[in-house]
């Protein structure tokens, strides 16, 4: 099976249940509501999508870290794949923080943070995802591969969720090039999810969306004004 079909696989897969992952997160432990994460319309989040790419090609170095204890050698896989997924979150932070001037995340408020971008505490549970990965879905990769590609709606599936993939990255890009402009004007970062809490519960009347949460009736660039006002105000309540 080549490494292209696999790849491609898990990063449909890890990119669709690590948006689960985050809605059930979000709904229950962090916001306490139903929020669409990341900066997608639809049930896919890149970054975890790639993230389990790392963890399967990782998984392949087993046998070669050079430690005889078996669980030793399982904890040292575990820390690995937890810091090279920690690393990809933090380039791919920084690239949106410095190119795009605009935030996906942010753990300013976690303990030893750096940049806001990555935390022991979230890295911590990268190395449980990991752990989980690696007993419960890395020994079955490759008879499900098998068994998906002997049927052909697996290769319509899997064509029809990157045709969406695509129109929905198009899609997403623009809004997320209007939010750059501004930010560039403004010199300023625009964290993602206070400017979709903003438009979803302050200045909408109706209900929230969860799809098209960026959407509004206002034109945008006024949404995005209304939203640094606020930050503003917020950050001189605070000083």
């Amino acid at each position: 099976m080549g490494y292209f079909l696999i790849l491609t696989f898990l990063f449909a897969v890890g990119g669709s249940a690590g948006w689960g992952i985050e809605v059930i997160y979000r709904r229950f432990v962090s916001q306490k509501h139903w929020v669409n994460p990341g900066f997608l319309t639809g049930p896919c989040l890149p970054l975890y999508g790639f993230s389990l790419c790392i963890l399967y090609l990782l998984a392949q170095l087993e046998p070669r870290i050079p430690v005889q204890d078996a669980r030793l050698q399982k904890a040292i896989l575990f820390l690995l794949m937890a810091l090279a997924i920690t690393l990809l979150e933090y380039l791919v932070g920084r690239i949106m923080t410095d190119r795009m001037h605009v935030r996906l995340w942010d753990y300013s408020e976690c303990f030893g943070n750096i940049q806001g971008i990555i935390c022991p505490q979230y890295s911590f549970y990268w190395m449980i995802l990991s752990a989980l990965y690696y007993f419960f879905v890395h020994p079955h990769i490759l008879d499900a591969l098998y068994w998906l590609s002997q049927n052909l709606a697996f290769s319509f599936g899997i064509g029809f969720y990157y045709g969406i993939l695509v129109i929905d990255a198009a899609y997403s890009v623009q809004i997320i090039r209007k939010i750059r402009a501004y930010a560039d004007e403004k010199q300023i970062v625009v964290r993602l999810e206070a400017l979709r809490e903003e438009i979803n519960y302050n200045l909408r009347k109706r209900k929230p969306r969860f799809l098209l949460s960026l959407r509004t009736d206002r034109p945008f660039v006024e949404v995005l004004e209304l939203y640094h006002e606020k930050m503003l105000n917020l950050r001189e309540k605070k000083r």
